[in-house]
């Protein structure tokens, strides 16, 4: 039998307990968020500056992916292609054996194995070698040359699958870089609004510095690598002031592998896309000292960074997000090493 109990009271004690607890937690709390300062400009900067970073590394993850898409895309269409031709060519094979089947039939001749083909599988009448035997010479190579024919369009078939799977695939892992980015971005902007009107502008002020033509740079004199090395550079400074924007290969705005591939596109020389592939588009230079103008100079561990070596210890590249093209000194950044196209 259920109880009527009437459900125990907390005692005013215990009440009083608990709200004071309660009320001592939200004093603390609030304490603690007064107490926390804002972060410096300094901080901001530092954290701003990273995500940026994180942001070029999955861009160029992007830019790969991109390219990728585009390969798998061409080769698709191009299986795609193949299979509908193959399918056209079979279609014309068992026409022509049917017209030979439909003169056996109006001549009351027709041929038992004929007439199973064209009822079946040939594939599966085929392995019974001895059937052959009952088929003329020329039918016997039509149906041979037709179930090499399926065989061969159940292969293209089965490639184009892998290859539509694979740029499936490589669409979402596009979609997915491009989040990744947007979300690295937004992430800093929100750093950024954290800061008050005059830290605003001093960093502004310090960007747009940065960002003016300087073409004055004291590029020392020395000998660019080569005539093609040497137009690529040239091709790169009529570029300085375009801004930053991820993905972009120009001519109006570029990341830096977009202005790299870019300027030697302009020399007469192709690139790959990303800044990993351009790691390997020449001959490996391990140290600064070997470095002359128009050589390509990789940054960081894992290559994610390039720019076009200008001469005098200065490296002309795209740098971030809010920035132009310009040119920065070559120990702004960890040096992996440079390549001579």
């Amino acid at each position: 039998m259920a109880s009527h109990r009437r459900p125990k009271q907390p005692s005013r004690t215990r009440v009083t307990v608990l709200t004071a607890t309660a009320a001592a937690a939200v004093a603390l709390s609030s304490q603690a968020a007064q107490a926390a300062p804002n972060p410096s400009k300094k901080d901001v900067k530092a954290q701003v500056d990273k995500l940026y970073e994180q942001a070029e590394q999955a861009t160029e993850k992007y830019n790969g992916a991109k390219e990728d898409q585009a390969k798998l895309q061409k080769e698709v269409d191009r299986l795609q292609d193949k299979v509908a031709r193959g399918q056209e060519e079979l279609n014309q094979l068992r026409k022509g054996l049917g017209a030979v089947a439909s003169g056996q039939y109006r001549s009351g001749s027709i041929d038992p194995s004929v007439q199973l083909f064209l009822s079946g599988d040939p594939d599966s009448y085929l392995d019974k070698a001895s059937t052959l035997d009952q088929l003329s010479g020329h039918q016997a190579e039509q149906l041979k040359t037709i179930a090499d024919k399926q065989r061969l369009l159940a292969q293209e078939r089965a490639e184009a699958a892998g290859k539509i799977k694979d740029l499936s695939e490589t669409r979402k892992a596009l979609g997915e870089k491009k989040d990744e980015i947007k979300g690295k971005l937004a992430k800093a902007q929100e750093l950024l609004n954290t800061m008050t009107a005059k830290e605003k502008a001093a960093m502004e002020a310090e960007q747009a510095r940065a960002n003016r033509d300087n073409s004055r740079a004291n590029l020392g004199d020395d000998v660019p690598a080569s005539q093609r090395g040497a137009a690529a550079l040239a091709a790169a400074q009529s570029k300085i002031g375009s801004p930053y924007v991820w993905g972009a290969t120009g001519p109006s705005s570029f990341d830096c592998s977009g202005l790299t591939s870019w300027a030697y596109q302009q020399a007469g020389q192709s690139l790959p896309r990303t800044s990993q592939e351009q790691a390997n588009a020449g001959t490996r230079l391990g140290s600064e000292s070997q470095l002359k103008p128009g050589d390509l100079v990789l940054f960081y561990n894992d290559l994610h960074h390039i720019g076009l070596y200008a001469g005098n210890g200065t490296v002309l590249h795209a740098p971030k997000p809010g920035a132009a093209v310009r040119y920065e000194s070559i120990n702004n950044m960890p040096f992996a090493f440079g390549v001579r196209v």
